[in-house]
């Protein structure tokens, strides 16, 4: 008897059988058919696949199969396992009434079935067997067509079971089919376990081939709506072929328990691969039918935010599936209230994971603080999670109780994940969606904005937004809060270098050279009062990462606020700032809340170093004119690259972006980094 690994080799038609040394030498390393590959299955499978012309009615015979398989398992529970089971509990569908069953190919294919020895390579040749009768038939047709050539003789074989003790004909046909060598007492004794093995195996089938069709009959969909369905697509095949094994398998061992011997026959293997083959496309169903479900919602949640209509109709569709919609709760007061509340109201919609800081949520805390008083506006935070687990319930519970506004109480995913994702381009930060009384986003991210300038952006809005990005003192937001002395020396508009960067030597260095600049008699002389901060640095010279960090993440999000607005030169200056997060040294020199220049470590230094060359121009012209001059003097011998970093995980990112320096346009790449923490690396662009 050849092994199954021959038998791999030998069975597989056409050019395949040229298999070289090292190839067949390969196949013969597996252990048995249930160790061979997905791919080296799919090889042997693939072979019999000519084309998809043949069309039936797949459906109408399904639903005859199904109906026969049920009826008959319950035939089993009653004659095999003594329990009683009523008809009307099982439900049956009819098939078209213009259904013909293709009863000739069922024959057929009821030929490859039937008495084979038993073992794992026989129904292995059996199944690639049926697959070439079945060559240009679709995939799902051919495991529906094998199960129902199966189901012909084994409803057949329980109908006479059940009938044969009361009806002269059913008791004859027993005898020729064999049902009276099973249903003898000493042998239904011995072999009730195998009987109903075989049961359940073939039900575990039934419901295989089911979900294929199921997942089959999503096609209909726009693959852009359903991209898991591409893997499920790609794997019908294989699994395709473990169901056909299984129903060989299954055949083989009735013909076995109604011949009187005792042949081994082992359908644990197949049991096991079918519930494996079954438990991974139900996965995949339901990865499907969510993905579906998101596009729908998706798809309705655009038609609602185009037409206007009540903001609590869209937080509905926004936030919760269907009809189940829940209670929200009030922080203020730890209560639940129903969503209505927040009717004809505006709403500021907090978009999160459970990553968001402390810090972000006491950004929040002054919003809610000034606008509670009238009213009109409330804010409502969303927790975005994939998939609720005990350890992040009590995540959420732990950060709800750091927020005074209302929380939405959802333990499912949030229906409205793919509209958020695309339209508002959530990608994991936190952000503000501002949406009126009337369900029409006013901004799709005010975090920013709330960010850098508070309620002085109120109320947040595109106009607001519009009119502040023309603010030109904008050093003073994004320095106020990291040093109580600075908005004093900012009110008495004192010159100020902001400074820092990766290279503690030039920071030293600038500190040096910066200190020798502001006490020079000449500076004295004219009454210029200069003030050095070193961001990132505590007064004894240690690192101060907390300050280092906020100050940065308030630059990124005045660079958001202005990134798709026309270029101008206090834009130029942010972004130019933004450029030298990762430099060795960079500075920003301003008079009280006026930016007067920013710069790279290496031409700032250049000019502070060489003060003696233009200090007596200073005299005439006056300092702050004369650095500026200077240092874009200095600028022009300086060619380093410049380079921006962007997190992937921020929002629309403009698509094309100007050098800060230059007229050209800056070159995309993507970079990582590691924080050397605990988490993923993250991507740059």
């Amino acid at each position: 008897m050849l092994s199954f690994a021959q038998n791999l080799v030998l069975s597989q038609p056409g050019p395949v059988l040229s298999t070289t040394v090292d190839d067949e030498q390969k196949i013969e390393g597996e252990l048995s058919l249930f160790t061979a590959s997905d791919e080296k299955i799919l090889d042997l499978v693939y072979a019999t696949h000519v084309h998809h012309d043949q069309s039936f009615d797949v459906e109408s015979l399904f639903v005859v199969v199904e109906n026969i398989i049920k009826r008959s398992g319950q035939i089993v529970d009653n004659v095999i396992q003594g329990t009683q089971v009523h008809a009307e509990t099982i439900d049956e569908k009819p098939p078209k009434a213009s259904f013909v069953s293709p009863l000739c190919t069922l024959k057929s294919i009821g030929c490859e079935l039937s008495c084979k020895p038993p073992g794992e390579e026989f129904a292995h040749k059996s199944t690639l067997a049926i697959l070439n009768k079945l060559s240009n038939y679709s995939w799902v047709a051919k495991a529906v067509l094998t199960l129902a050539a199966f189901a012909l003789d084994f409803g057949d074989f329980w109908l006479l079971a059940q009938h044969n003790q009361s009806d002269q004909l059913a008791k004859s046909l027993a005898i020729l089919r064999r049902v009276r060598v099973l249903l003898k007492p000493a042998d239904l004794q011995k072999r009730r376990q195998a009987v109903v093995e075989v049961n359940s195996l073939i039900k575990a089938t039934l419901q295989v081939i089911e979900i294929i069709y199921e997942l089959e009959k999503l096609t209909i969909y726009d693959p852009k709506d359903v991209p898991a369905l591409a893997q499920s697509l790609d794997d019908a095949p294989v699994d395709v072929y473990w169901a056909i094994l299984s129903v060989a398998a299954c055949s083989t061992k009735i013909d076995i328990l109604t011949s009187g011997e005792d042949k081994p026959h082992d359908l644990s293997p197949y049991a096991q691969k079918i519930h494996y083959v079954m438990n991974k496309l139900k996965k995949h169903l339901i990865i499907c039918k969510n993905q579906i479900e998101e596009a729908d919602n998706y798809r309705k949640l655009r038609k609602l935010f185009q037409t206007p209509t009540e903001i609590v109709e869209i937080l509905k569709a926004l936030i919760f599936s269907k009809d189940n919609v829940q209670p929200i709760i009030d922080g203020s007061t730890n209560k639940t209230v129903t969503i209505d509340v927040l009717r004809k109201k505006n709403v500021l919609l907090v978009i999160s994971g459970l990553d968001i800081t402390e810090e972000e949520i006491s950004i929040l805390k002054p919003i809610y603080e000034a606008t509670k008083k009238d009213n009109q506006y409330h804010v409502v935070w969303i927790p975005i999670v994939e998939k609720w687990t005990d350890e992040l319930k009590k995540k959420f519970e732990d950060l709800r109780t750091k927020m005074p506004w209302y929380v939405v109480h959802y333990f499912s995913p949030i229906a409205g994940i793919k509209y958020i994702k695309e339209e508002w381009h959530y990608k994991g930060r936190p952000a503000v969606v501002v949406i009126n009384p009337q369900g029409k986003v006013e901004n799709s991210n005010a975090l920013h904005l709330i960010r850098v300038w508070g309620m002085k952006a109120f109320p947040f809005n595109k106009a607001a937004e519009e009119t502040i990005s023309n603010e030109t003192h904008w050093i003073g937001p994004v320095v106020s809060n990291i040093d109580p002395t600075i908005p004093i020396w900012i009110k008495e508009e004192k010159y100020i270098f902001f400074y820092g960067g990766k290279d503690n030597d030039w920071i030293q260095q600038f500190t040096k050279k910066a200190t020798a600049l502001l006490n020079d008699p000449i500076i004295k002389e004219a009454k210029i009062t200069i003030e050095l901060f070193c961001v990132g640095k505590t007064p004894k010279g240690g690192e101060d990462l907390v300050t280092l960090g906020r100050f940065w993440t308030v630059i990124e999000s005045l660079f958001f606020t202005k990134a798709h607005k026309q270029v101008d030169p206090v834009t130029k200056e942010i972004q130019k700032l933004l450029s030298y997060k990762n430099e060795s040294g960079w500075a920003v020199l301003s008079k009280g809340s006026t930016v007067v220049v920013a710069g790279h470590g290496l031409t700032i230094m250049k000019v502070v170093e060489e003060f003696d060359k233009w200090k007596e121009i200073m005299k005439k012209k006056g300092f702050e004119v004369v650095f500026k001059e200077y240092h874009s003097k200095a600028i022009q011998s300086d060619h380093h690259c410049c380079r921006l970093d962007i997190p992937t995980v921020a929002e629309k990112l403009p698509e094309t972006m100007n050098c800060p320096k230059c007229p050209r346009t800056m070159e995309a790449f993507i970079s990582y980094k590691c924080c050397h923490i605990d988490g993923p690396a993250s991507a740059y662009h």
